[in-house]
């Protein structure tokens, strides 16, 4: 079965907590601390993979972990960093945020994309030794990885997309112009899967086209099977629209032409703006004044028209010239740009973990999840985002917690990978 959405969970690996230990030697009286470092913990990170085509190793998988870091040890031993977590996705996949849809990636490239990162380690007690605290017997934890919650949709890269009915020969176009090997058949729904393939156009140059299923009425509304590949489309630079000009199933040719462009503004208007080539098959079956019939109406709208029979090569070697010669005026395959996690979702977070506070030899330590990505996101040499973390820190209840565990200026306060003075 072709899956071209999906939703999972990712949690990257916590940090190892830091180590609590003290030197021990023969002869060597009051060693001092050495305990090590916790490892950070591993990233979750989405990874092109050219052997993939569809999203269906995530219908029965929902749930990714990185592994955690390991923890410090004494003798200033740091803990192993957690492995890594790559997931192998076909390309053009899209990932958003499930709740908000934001779109964090678009994986059109090689490049990786890392979708949650890990933990990082906590310090070991020989961070805090000082001159008045010799002996430090608490050390700090390690950060939890990032968890969210992502939406996966396959979005294929094509340069040209094939639009029609189904049975009206977008497959053996595709058959006979590039090296794919669709199935072919003379029955609806033959083609239950998007098809790629590479028109060679000689001299290193080429283009994609996509053979997608074929749409009926209704399809943005989710009947049939075009509703699950209509967003196929989106990322092509131009469209083929191909109709049986014979009208061999009892439809009118240019209804069809009509029911399906209006399927795609319904479905997205920017879709029904892309540039449109017109062919109309199965020429072999059709009287001249049929094809006369449709011709006029097309040209009428100001669109290019080829008759053609695909299964002969008949006017198909035009209709792919004219195709490339209109590419060469078109710009890129659409990318979608990446945004971060919106912050919406980062303070709903905060209503649901709460915080921990406890006071070791005069530091306070506040753990709370939600905190990671913002503190993660915070520019400490900026006011603006000091101000805003010190908020936070009053509206989430933490400043007053403080207060509660009897906190005074001057007192050192230290979250995560964060220390500062605490000042009423």
């Amino acid at each position: 079965m072709f899956v071209d959405i999906a939703k999972i969970t990712v949690k990257a690996g916590d940090g190892g907590n830091g180590a609590v230990a003290f030197h021990r030697e023969k002869y060597v009286a009051s060693g001092g601390p050495d305990g090590g470092d916790g490892g950070h913990g591993g990233n979750i990170i989405f990874r092109v993979d050219p052997s993939l085509s569809t999203l269906s190793d995530f219908r029965y998988k929902r749930k990714y972990k990185a592994q955690n870091g390991q923890p410090g040890q004494g003798s200033n031993k740091n803990g192993k960093k957690g492995q890594d977590l790559v997931i192998g996705v076909p390309k053009g996949t899209i990932i958003k945020e499930a709740e908000t849809g934001t779109i964090l990636a678009d994986l059109s490239d090689e490049q990786d994309y890392v979708a949650a990162r890990g933990g990082k380690g906590g310090w070991g007690n020989r961070h805090f030794a000082t001159p008045t605290r010799q002996t430090p017997r608490f050390a700090k934890n390690g950060m939890p990885g990032e968890e969210w919650d992502l939406q996966l949709e396959l979005k294929l890269l094509a340069d040209v997309g094939l639009l029609g009915y189904p049975n009206v020969g977008k497959s053996s176009l595709i058959s006979v112009c590039s090296e794919a090997k669709p199935i072919i058949g003379d029955y609806h729904f033959t083609t239950i899967i998007p098809v790629l393939g590479v028109v060679n156009m000689g001299e290193g140059n080429s283009f994609v086209m996509a053979d997608i299923p074929g749409l009926i009425e209704g399809a943005a509304d989710g009947i049939g099977l075009g509703h699950e590949f209509l967003r196929h489309v989106e990322r092509c630079r131009m469209l083929i629209h191909i109709v049986d000009v014979a009208g061999s199933e009892g439809r009118d040719p240019i209804e069809d032409f009509e029911t399906l462009n209006a399927e795609l503004a319904k479905y997205n208007p920017e879709m029904a703006k892309l540039p449109q080539i017109v062919a109309g098959n199965k020429i072999d079956m059709a009287s001249d004044e049929q094809i006369d019939r449709f011709r006029s109406y097309i040209e009428n709208k100001g669109l290019q028209y080829f008759s053609i029979c695909a299964p002969i090569k008949e006017g198909t070697r035009e209709l792919i010239n004219a195709t490339w010669n209109m590419l060469s005026t078109l710009p890129p395959i659409k990318h979608y740009e990446g945004h971060d996690i919106p912050e919406q979702v980062i303070l709903e977070k905060k209503q649901d973990s709460g915080f921990t506070i406890r006071e070791e030899d005069g530091i306070f330590f506040v753990e709370a999840k939600w905190l990671v990505p913002i503190l993660q996101r915070t520019d400490f040499d900026d006011y603006s985002s000091l101000q805003y973390l010190q908020h936070l820190l009053q509206t989430s209840g933490i400043d007053q917690a403080l207060r509660d565990r009897g906190i005074q200026d001057g007192d050192t306060v230290s979250i995560y990978d964060m220390e500062f003075e605490y000042v009423s």
